[in-house]
């Protein structure tokens, strides 16, 4: 058994296998050009369990299953008309169940049946002017997915495509037919242009139209916005959203909850400055989680106070995707509510790194909570960096525990001017002290004491001055102790002759 290896079988080697090896062609996902091309010839050979094309119904065509994609004109010119319509029908009614990548593959089916179809049948006359088939009414209008684009143009009639306008889009149309549908469209309304309630039925038809014709839209109501912006009817450009959205404000419209998420994310950071103020903060409230991750930081800001007026209570939940507009202290706040943040790194990558940095150690932890031991493995990004880089080493090691690296580190001791104080102080004893303290901050305090020495009877002047000096050293910087170490020397009475005493000087 070949397995999955016959996905990868040579060209010229498939009609000479086994018949049977098309049900194993059936499992692989996609087929080269060359390998379609041996499919369709191994088919058109008639030697098959299917038989020859020209014998094929609509069973048949179900059962090749997703044989049935790569099928070309030549296999499909020989099925007949009825095969070939009953199968569009049977794609038609399944269509609106159908997924976004089922749809395409039955639009890719649908415009190789009306190609085949087209292939077989002779031209219609142009100048007939005239449907050569049944015309489409409110009745069939399903029959339009069995329509050729050149067909389309004549069975189907302006007015009645405006009535059921709602219903014709909801039917699997190929981009040919689009494009008539909308030519059809335009035909009808011109002058005038698309009205309102018309508009929010164009589905698929609205993403064929230029930014200059948008902008001549009488878009004018939410619902209408809603169901334009709606991904049922395919992919917008961002210039055309951006244009909806300018004309549906310029004529008065306003950006509701719902509606903001209807612009969904990417689209919301293409907003203008301008159009962001204009969203009511009650709007803000009631869109749900939105995600402005990619917006600038000025419309980041913009949306942060918005929210920031929309959530006035117990709002970290609500107010969370909103955060990368947060000024430092609605951040520092939050750390300090009391209640575990428990912030995910996700959203701290996205908070405004202008103001991370000025948050404190203390402040990213209380932030982060449980999710602090997450910082560790974004230490690499800008934002962890640079807030590491401002941080004292010393307080992410004690404080974090979690080992960031990068931090400031402890400056080294120098010695700093000694700083002198003296103080006077008078006792009964004539008496000079002096000490020195030294500590780690080289503080020196000098106390001098000085005291007369009183007069004695006989008249004798007497002055002693005692000096002395202590050194001591303490070991914290944070004390300043000092010591005042006094010798005090009592003046010895003297007995003289009853003469006029001669002054005389004592000495230490």
């Amino acid at each position: 058994s070949l397995g999955a290896l016959v996905c990868d079988l040579e060209p010229g080697t498939i009609p000479a296998s086994h018949p049977n090896i098309l049900e194993k062609l059936k499992l692989c996902p996609a087929l080269a050009g060359a390998q379609q091309d041996a499919l369709n010839a191994l088919l058109l050979s008639g030697d098959t369990a299917y038989g020859d094309p020209s014998s094929w119904d609509l069973q048949t065509l179900q059962d090749l299953g997703p044989l049935v994609l790569v099928l070309n004109q030549t296999t499909l010119s020989l099925v007949a008309e009825a095969a070939r319509e009953d199968f569009r029908r049977s794609i038609a009614a399944a269509y609106p169940s159908q997924g976004r990548s089922q749809r395409e593959k039955s639009l890719l089916l649908l415009r190789a049946l009306a190609a085949a179809s087209a292939a077989s049948q002779p031209r219609l006359q142009r100048s007939a002017d005239r449907c050569q088939s049944t015309p489409i009414t409110a009745r069939n209008i399903y029959n339009i997915a069995l329509l050729s684009p050149e067909e389309l143009k004549l069975c189907l009639s302006n007015d009645v495509l405006i009535e059921n306008l709602e219903a014709v889009v909801d039917e699997p149309l190929t981009l040919e037919a689009s494009w008539v549908l909308k030519k059809k469209v335009d035909e009808f309304f011109q002058g005038s242009g698309i009205p309102d309630d018309k508009l929010r039925h164009l589905g698929i038809l609205s993403r064929l139209y230029t930014v200059q014709e948008i902008s001549q839209w009488q878009v004018t109501s939410s619902d209408t916005l809603s169901a334009l912006l709606s991904d049922s009817g395919g992919e917008w450009n961002d210039s055309q959203v951006q244009q909806l959205l300018s004309r549906y404000l310029a004529l008065g419209g306003s950006l509701t909850g719902p509606l903001l998420q209807e612009i969904g994310d990417r689209r919301l950071c293409n907003l203008q400055e301008e159009q962001i103020q204009q969203i009511p903060a009650a709007a803000i409230g009631t869109a749900g989680q939105l995600n402005i991750s990619s917006c600038s930081q000025t419309k980041k800001d913009q949306f942060y106070r918005k929210a920031r007026e929309a959530f006035t209570s117990s709002y970290y939940g609500q107010i969370q995707p909103y955060l990368g507009g947060a000024p430092a202290e609605d951040l520092k706040n939050l750390a300090n509510a009391g209640v575990a943040m428990n912030m995910d790194l996700s959203t701290f990558l996205t908070l405004n790194p202008e103001e991370v940095q000025k948050l404190s150690v203390t402040d990213v932890k209380h932030l982060l909570g449980k999710n602090l031991p997450e910082l560790k493995e974004h230490e690499h990004e800008p934002l962890v960096v640079s807030w590491v880089q401002q941080q004292s080493q010393q307080e992410l090691d004690c404080v974090l525990d979690i080992g960031l690296q990068g931090g400031r580190p402890e400056p080294t001791g120098t010695a700093s001017p000694a700083a002198t104080s003296t103080a006077t102080v008078t006792t009964q004893d004539s008496v000079t002290s002096m000490a020195t303290v030294t500590t780690p901050a080289s503080v020196t305090s000098t106390a001098t004491v000085t005291t007369p020495v009183p007069t004695t009877p006989a008249s004798v002047t007497s002055t002693a001055t005692v000096t002395s000096m202590a050194t001591v050293t303490t070991p914290h910087p944070s004390a300043i102790i000092t010591t005042a170490l006094s010798s005090h020397s009592t003046p010895q009475p003297s007995t003289v002759p009853p003469r006029t005493p001669t002054p005389r000087t004592l000495s230490p």
